[in-house]
């Protein structure tokens, strides 16, 4: 039975349109968590930098507070560890997409909806675009999880909705205790795993083949 293989890009051909730069308003909704981050530090330091030179030292106070406490704790460590794995887990992904030809051919890409830790890495939402599908992403498995810095990745998609995915990023083995929450958000009853066909050889069956010996007379 022959496997869908995508190995080679399906742009890479002359005639076809490569891909091209998305619009503003859809690179800042790619860039939006590290947007709202700049927005929230310049924030802070505006905030600091007006009550210090009217001589109020109670708001650096809390924002020391607000931000030390958090940061001193294993917990709070581990919290923001892991929501910064899911921010460069965003960006690596939608680099192999445009590297590896999993967009459309006007050039858009996957939409990553939502990406949140898990027990074991990050758990990424995707929305495919006409033209993708779940089985494009498993067939570069390999390269998602190289570009993750991950061991591996796992693909499924919605029983119901074929145009949603999930991209699981196994980078340890599941730290129990961390993030239990969201480790389940999406559910398991809901999604189907994509299994690649490059990773699963058939090996004939040893048991119906039947070897005669001839019988000496």
């Amino acid at each position: 039975m022959s496997q869908r293989n995508l190995r080679n890009n399906r742009y890479d051909r002359a005639g076809e349109r490569p891909y091209r730069r998305a619009n503003p308003l859809v690179r800042l909704w790619r860039w939006r968590t590290e947007i709202a981050l700049l927005a929230a530090a310049v924030t802070v330091v505006a905030v600091v930098v007006h009550s210090l030179g009217e001589g109020r030292w109670w708001p650096s106070l809390i924002l020391a507070g607000t931000i030390g406490v958090p940061a001193a704790s294993r917990l709070g460590r581990n919290w923001m560890i892991a929501h910064l794995w899911c921010l460069v887990s965003r960006h690596r992904v939608q680099r192999t997409c445009v590297e590896s030809g999993i967009h459309t051919r006007t050039g858009r890409l996957p939409l990553i909806l939502w990406i949140t830790p898990t027990n074991a890495g990050e758990k990424a939402l995707v929305l495919t675009r006409a033209g993708t599908c779940a089985e494009d992403f498993e067939a570069f498995s390999g390269e998602l999880a190289s570009a993750c810095y991950a061991r591996r990745v796992n693909v499924a998609r919605h029983r119901k909705w074929a145009h949603l995915i999930t991209i699981e990023i196994i980078r340890r083995e599941p730290a129990p205790g961390l993030f239990p929450v969201l480790d389940r958000i999406y559910g398991q009853a809901n999604w189907v795993p994509v299994r690649s066909g490059r990773d699963h050889e058939e090996v004939p069956d040893i048991r119906s083949v039947t070897t005669t010996f001839p019988v000496a007379a």
